[in-house]
């Protein structure tokens, strides 16, 4: 199973990215998808998780700003990020709860993408 990020950059404070992340091996279904992030000397915290269903959860520090989506069919989860602010930068990582074949429910982690926000 690998999942591959992309869509991090350079971007003014103000602006907005979109970052991608898409699953793929050997995948019978994902529960849960979800964007964390890290910023250096702090710990990796919650961003945003989608389950399959829909339904979503959002850190406090991105309501009204982040949107997470998914594709089911893909295996992809998005993240739209407005409004950035300097705050916001950090290295993004996209993290799945999945159900392997033949290994069971297992979380995997993306290798993660820098995004940089410039007052």
């Amino acid at each position: 199973v690998q999942l591959v990020e992309s869509g991090g950059g350079l971007v003014q404070a103000g602006g907005s990215l979109r970052l991608s992340c898409a699953a793929s091996g050997r995948i019978l279904s994902i529960r849960v998808m979800g964007w964390y992030r890290q910023a250096p000397g702090n710990q990796r915290e919650l961003v945003a998780t989608i389950t399959s269903g829909g339904t979503t959860n959002y850190a406090d520090s991105v309501k009204g700003r982040f949107t997470i989506s998914r594709d089911n069919a893909k295996n992809t989860v998005y993240l739209q990020m407005n409004s950035l602010e300097p705050e916001d930068t950090a290295v993004y990582y996209c993290n799945a709860n999945l159900l392997e074949i033949a290994a069971g429910w297992r979380d995997y982690w993306g290798q993660g993408t820098q995004v940089t926000v410039s007052s």
